[in-house]
């Protein structure tokens, strides 16, 4: 039996950073999926919800959430008014929300962004595009 003092173990597995996680709302499930799937391919956790009080009710439950990418168009309550209450509370008034609809008039993405809106994107999107924007809010968002 050996007196001399174990050498240390050197650290193998480097200590990984949260991934962010990303609030989809879109009320069709296809597309829903597919801005997932693309998120996820990031460093990103993507939930899904399907309408705007779901999405409202998911920002209340940790973890929290570093980005929001909204439908306009949704049952119960609609991606504006979603984005309305986000910028209304102090909780949520600097996170980051990305627009993504099919409705892509002038008008409409001026109201998106007079009300708050980060980006506005329409569909369909180029899911490489949509990655590298989300991918660069978040990092804005993370060096405030």
């Amino acid at each position: 039996m050996s007196d001399a003092a174990p050498l240390p173990v050197p650290l193998l597995v480097p200590l990984l950073a949260p991934r962010t996680r990303i609030l989809v709302a879109d009320d069709e499930p296809h597309i829903g999926r597919i801005i997932k799937t693309k998120l996820e391919q990031g460093p990103f956790v993507v939930d899904l919800v399907y309408d705007g009080q779901e999405a409202l009710e998911a920002l209340e439950h940790p973890p929290a959430v570093g980005l929001l990418v909204l439908d306009l168009m949704m049952p119960r309550v609609s991606g504006l008014e979603v984005l309305d209450r986000v910028r209304g509370d102090a909780r949520w008034r600097h996170l980051p929300c990305l627009i993504l609809t099919a409705a892509g008039q002038d008008h409409q993405e001026q109201d998106a962004r007079r009300r708050g809106a980060d980006e506005f994107m329409t569909k369909p999107f180029s899911p490489k595009r949509l990655l590298a924007r989300v991918t660069e809010l978040v990092e804005g968002a993370t060096a405030r």
